[in-house]
């Protein structure tokens, strides 16, 4: 659906379509790998028409081999190419985190700034959308532990495709999450032809002086409406989402967190060694004195991603961050 000359109005998952087929285009060295691709489109669609417009040799369907078709990307992209490889759900890309990690990570290192790794990773991401085991993980904070690699979490349909672009010009490694959960959530004014965001720099989504609250992914609209309902009480809050969790924008965090005084993060993922301690961390090294109030944490728990029935349980909902915000707020 077209609202205006050269926007179109898109989900999140018709904006990563949009995003490969601009870079198909302009760049011959850009070839997508991954299972169900093609002919399919993808599990969800991503890269629907594509195999049409481009061809075989450029839109690849690939084995069951998570760990075989990223290595092989890995050497493409050693040799010139600009793969990107589609991991149905993020949950499989355990088997190719070995490649991930000991090789597209470090090659840069290992032959000092001689060779780089231009390949982005796709994955689908996170629960809400009933999916059996292994298809609802959220452990992103396994990859933003190891340098080499950036990675990325868009929230909208226009930061999806913008950053989906820097990613695949980007000439290191880029693991991109995307939310399933948001895939065809809402709409947005999407420009059409290329344009790119920057990676490394969050987003100022809602501007207040009482509370920084901080999110990424499918959390960023749980914060908001957390956010609205904490303004309706006359709590006005600072909504950040990080759209990079590696490397983060420590200054932006800085700059909100000093300013109010109080912190409340929205992780998905499990409580243990996600993402939000080393946003404390941040807080904690740049920020300290500025703190009315400890950090409230808003997270899944420490147990695998129950089944079906007990989702909603598992994941932080507004009534949730809001509780945060009020206990921050009344420290």
């Amino acid at each position: 659906m077209i609202t205006k000359v050269g926007v179109k109005s898109l989900t999140i998952v018709q904006a990563v379509n949009d995003a490969l087929r601009t870079m198909l285009k302009e760049h011959e060295d850009v070839i997508l790998l991954g299972e169900d691709i093609g002919k399919n489109g993808g599990v969800f669609r991503a890269t629907e028409g594509l195999l049409e417009e481009f061809g075989e040799e450029r839109v690849m369907d690939t084995p069951l081999s998570e760990a075989g078709f990223t290595g092989a990307a890995i050497g493409m992209a050693l040799g010139g190419f600009r793969p990107v490889v589609e991991i149905q759900f993020l949950g499989f890309i355990y088997p190719a985190y070995e490649q991930i990690m000991t090789h597209a990570a470090r090659m840069r290192a290992r032959t000092r700034g001689h060779f780089t790794v231009p390949l982005v990773i796709r994955a689908p991401y996170g629960a809400g959308v009933r999916a059996p085991e292994i298809h609802s993980d959220s452990t992103e904070a396994l990859f933003t532990h190891m340098p080499g690699i950036k990675v990325v979490c868009p929230a909208s349909p226009y930061d999806a495709k913008g950053l989906l672009i820097a990613a695949i010009e980007d000439p290191d490694p880029v693991l991109f999450l995307e939310p399933m959960r948001s895939y065809r959530a809402f709409r947005e004014d999407v420009p059409e032809g290329k344009y790119a965001i920057e990676i490394g720099k969050g987003k100022k989504l809602r501007e207040g002086d009482d509370v920084t609250v901080i999110a990424w992914g499918a959390m960023v609209p749980v914060a908001i409406k957390a956010t609205e309902e904490a303004a309706k009480k006359g709590i006005d809050a600072d909504v950040i989402d990080l759209r990079t969790l590696y490397p983060l924008d420590k200054d932006m965090i800085a700059e909100s967190v000093q300013k109010t005084g109080r912190t409340v993060i929205v992780q998905e993922a499990h409580a243990t060694g996600g993402l939000a301690n080393d946003i404390l961390a941040v807080i904690n090294d740049t920020s300290f004195f500025y703190q009315k109030a400890p950090v409230e944490r808003v997270t899944g728990f420490d147990v695998p991603v129950p089944f079906f029935a007990y989702e909603d349980d598992y994941l932080p909902t507004p009534a949730r961050v809001l509780h945060a915000i009020e206990k921050v707020m009344n420290f």
